[in-house]
């Protein structure tokens, strides 16, 4: 598994789309899953920038990661979202008979960040939806650097900025720098 991390507007499902076409790899997201379960008490607290409860974000995952059958590499983008979902990824990952390749961290500033979703002008990209995941996305991306890194995890850190083309280099850079392209 590859696993993608970064504020909203990072890029992360972009780079996470080319890097599953470019190599026959699953791309996994799970705000996309959310979003076509059409719930609308979901699709409500996504709006609002609450994050969905643990038990339905492992059900989606537990569900896609299942179904991804012989696919070489999935690739998820915005899980883990929380310390406890990690742990819960890294104690099952050897059911998936997939384990923990690598961790790429999309590192954009926040000006560019605020842009970009401007831009990109999604239900759930409100001015205050954005802010709070901003701050929610800060609070629990340390613990879950440092839990990873103590569970001997590679974390890559990648600059987020310039084209889609430049990013998509320097992370097809570190994927062949740990023999994984």
């Amino acid at each position: 598994m590859i696993i993608f991390f970064g504020p909203m507007g990072a890029g992360k499902s972009m780079q996470g789309q080319i890097l599953a076409a470019r190599h026959g790899w699953r791309w996994i997201s799970t705000g996309q899953l959310l979003r076509e379960t059409y719930d609308p008490e979901l699709f409500k607290k996504m709006h609002k920038g609450e994050l969905i409860d643990e038990s339905t974000i492992k059900r989606v995952v537990n569900g896609a990661l299942s179904d991804s059958g012989d696919i070489e590499r999935v690739i998820l983008d915005g899980f883990p979202r929380t310390l406890s979902q990690t742990e819960w990824l890294v104690e099952t990952q050897d059911e998936y008979n997939r384990p923990i390749e690598l961790v790429l961290v999309l590192e954009v500033p926040r000006g560019e960040l605020l842009k970009r979703l401007n831009i990109r002008r999604r239900a759930d990209d409100a001015p205050e939806t954005v802010e709070k995941r901003m701050i929610i996305y800060r609070k629990e991306i340390y613990p879950i650097l440092t839990y990873l890194t103590d569970k001997h995890i590679r974390i890559a850190h990648i600059d987020g900025t310039g084209t889609v083309g430049q990013v998509h280099d320097r992370i097809e850079a570190e994927l062949e720098a740990c023999s994984l392209a």
